[in-house]
């Protein structure tokens, strides 16, 4: 069974855990493995906290969640000004300890991060991870 949605959200603290759920809630159903399911969720609720505390004012962004039998693949769509993975993230006074690692904590998560720059402006987080935590046990025959 596949499960596919585009929600678009408003950019407040009340999205993510909303989106947050709903991703749960998919992945749950299609008896992904808890512990899974728990590195998604919280992936996912990294690349949309990002979102709401770098996005301007009265924006919204939109999620993409498509899960199929071995991938969970999640895009995270906003119109803020983004920025450059590359480029090592600089502090300020507000959070001087927490700047850089929800993007270190989603790379950790997930098996492959991608930011790209859309041709409208807009930005694209994408976050894909494979849904068995561990490939299958293969039984060789002794030579």
């Amino acid at each position: 069974m596949d499960i596919a949605f585009t929600v678009h959200l408003p950019v407040d603290s009340g999205s993510v855990p909303f989106i947050r759920g709903l991703c749960r809630q998919a992945l749950v159903h299609l008896h992904v493995e808890d512990a899974v399911v728990d590195e998604v969720a919280l992936a996912l609720t990294e690349a949309c906290a990002n979102v709401v505390q770098h996005t301007g004012d009265h924006a919204e962004y939109e999620v993409a969640v498509a899960i199929d039998d071995r991938l969970c693949r999640i895009s995270v769509v906003d119109s803020g000004d983004g920025f450059d993975p590359a480029e090592p993230a600089t502090r300020d006074e507000r959070s001087p300890l927490d700047e850089g690692r929800g993007l270190l904590l989603m790379q950790a998560l997930v098996d492959r991060l991608d930011f790209r720059h859309e041709p409208d402006g807009r930005h694209r987080v994408t976050l894909e991870k494979r849904l068995s935590a561990h490939p299958p046990l293969r039984l060789v025959d002794p030579v």
